[in-house]
């Protein structure tokens, strides 16, 4: 059912259309990614610097080393490690606190505090982002997280973003305060810093696609304008002109397409060509017997039982002559048909066929050569084509004459034929005989419908192989020939059509084609 009411989408959209949504999808896929895995390696050094601070705290409180941080260039913190002894340890949870603050400066986006007892008792001595004693919620948190006596880690929001924190509990042996150090990051702008980089991502990703569609668009365009031009060519075409054909450009897909259509339209303008000749020589064929038929039906006298014997008698005549003329195109309407073959052996058939022409009446049958040889045949066609030629020898050759039969293998190939001594193929001539209702002029006034030789070359055709033909004033020889089972390739190619004056038979290295056809048909009669 045809969706008249639709408006068609052109493949040329279609094909941009998949192109930008498999590249949208996968840049999306990639950056969505690319953004996730950037996000936790940011937290995880964000997590990493708050750990290293933990250290650098632990130290001071033991003594063990006196790292005097301070923030670089960039914003981190930078740690020293001079050593001190044993005398560098705090005496007490005050001391402590000063300490590492005075040592840890916190970088750009960081911020520290001291609690003692879960009050604010120490800030740093450098400007910070932001003030973590502004929020009390959060410094309640971090205390009650710290006072337990574990080094806690995590993530809180507040009133100055979301913070990515460490709160460390600090003891002193001997001091009954409890003191602890929290230092947090502000991850919020880390992560900005990321979905920055991500929105520039997207606008390039955007900036590509949109290049994409308009390359694409003009690229599809050339490829696809063979087709283009095949929809507009083919639109032209008819049955009444079937000439016009598609250029061929290129060397990819679309070009093979186009020569493929190119061949079908040949074929199709051959068939087109064929049923119309076909036509006209059945018309011009029929009209002759109706005609005939028609006047003297005209000048019948229907009181004259004399008159209407004869007039009947002549009508059956040309009635059977008529239905003899049918037959024969209806054998050559189905020339294409394909024939099922096996291997035959091709002496035991000679021997068959030659007993059969025997019955052939008025002529002297010799058989005078059979070929060893095996070939893929359709027996029941092969005989009957090669019937058709042995009749049509009966019927031109001088009665009482030899007709010479037998099967010449050659290599590669095998040739069926049958040897006259009749009159020979007028010069010229050769090419008419095999046509639709062809006939050669030889002065002996012999009837018959035209279509006996493009049966049997039609014949010889479907078997993968062509008609022979050598004539001479001393007698004709026609022959089939057919490829055998061990031939590498099909026998050569006919000529172009005709059959040059004085051609030579085939010898037993190179055959001699003529012409060629390609189908089965049912037994007939020739004329030449």
């Amino acid at each position: 059912m045809t969706r008249t009411g639709l408006r068609r989408i052109s493949v040329r959209s279609r094909i941009l259309a998949v192109i930008l949504i498999v590249t949208a999808l996968g840049m999306t896929v990639s950056g969505v990614t690319a953004y996730l895995v950037q996000r936790d390696r940011t937290i995880a050094g964000l997590d990493a610097e708050l750990l290293a601070t933990v250290e650098a705290a632990r130290g001071i409180v033991t003594g063990t080393s006196a790292p005097a941080a301070s923030a670089d260039e960039d914003g981190t913190t930078g740690e020293s490690t001079e050593p001190t002894g044993a005398e560098g340890v705090p005496s007490s949870v005050l001391d402590a606190l000063n300490g590492i603050l005075s040592r840890i400066v916190p970088g750009r986006h960081e911020s520290s505090v001291a609690l003692i007892d879960g009050a604010v008792r120490l800030l740093p001595g450098v400007d910070t982002a932001f003030d973590l004693e502004d929020d009390p919620a959060f410094i309640t948190r971090a205390w009650e997280e710290a006072s337990g006596g574990q080094v806690t880690l995590g993530t809180a929001i507040t009133t100055v973003g979301t913070l990515r924190y460490v709160a460390v509990p600090v003891t002193i042996p001997g001091d009954p305060e409890v003191g602890a150090f929290v230092t947090a990051i502000d991850a919020q702008r880390a992560i900005d810093e990321v979905s920055g980089a991500f929105l520039t991502y997207a606008g390039l990703a955007l900036a590509s696609l949109a290049a994409i569609g308009v390359i694409g668009w003009f690229v599809a365009g050339r490829l696809l304008s063979p087709l283009r031009t095949l929809a507009e060519t083919a639109s032209r075409i008819t049955a009444q002109d079937l000439g016009e054909r598609i250029p061929v450009t290129g060397r990819d897909d679309v070009s093979t397409l186009t020569e493929t259509v190119n061949a079908m339209l040949d074929r199709i303008d051959e068939a087109l060509t064929s049923q119309r000749q076909l036509l006209d020589d059945v018309r011009h064929e029929l009209k002759t017997p109706i005609t005939i038929v028609r006047g003297h039906l005209e000048l019948l006298d229907p009181t004259a039982p004399d008159d209407v014997r004869s007039v009947r008698e002549l009508a059956i005549d040309e009635l059977d002559r008529m239905a003899e003329l049918v037959n024969d195109i209806d054998a050559l309407a189905r020339v294409e048909t394909q024939v099922v073959v096996e291997p035959v052996d091709v002496g035991d058939l000679t021997a068959q066929v030659f007993a059969k022409m025997q019955a052939i009446p008025g002529k002297t049958w010799v058989l005078s050569e059979t070929a060893t040889a095996v070939a893929p045949l359709s027996t029941s066609r092969i005989t009957q084509a090669w019937l058709q030629l042995a009749d049509n020898a009966a019927k031109y050759a001088p009665e009482g004459t030899t007709v010479r039969v037998g099967s010449t293998a050659y290599s590669g190939s095998v040739e069926l034929w049958v040897a006259d001594e009749g009159p020979g193929i007028p010069a010229g001539a050769e090419k008419r005989i095999f046509e639709r209702f062809g006939r050669a002029d030889t002065g002996r006034g012999i009837a018959g419908s035209g279509l006996g030789l493009p049966i049997v070359a039609a014949i010889a055709r479907a078997h993968g192989g062509y008609v022979s033909l050598d004539s001479s004033s001393a007698g004709s020889r026609f022959g089939i020939v057919v490829p055998t089972v061990a031939a590498a390739a099909p026998p050569p190619p006919p000529p172009a059509p005709g059959f040059p004056e004085g051609e030579e038979l085939p010898t037993a290295s190179t055959p001699t084609p003529t012409s060629t056809a390609s189908s089965a048909m049912p037994s007939t009669t020739e004329d030449r």
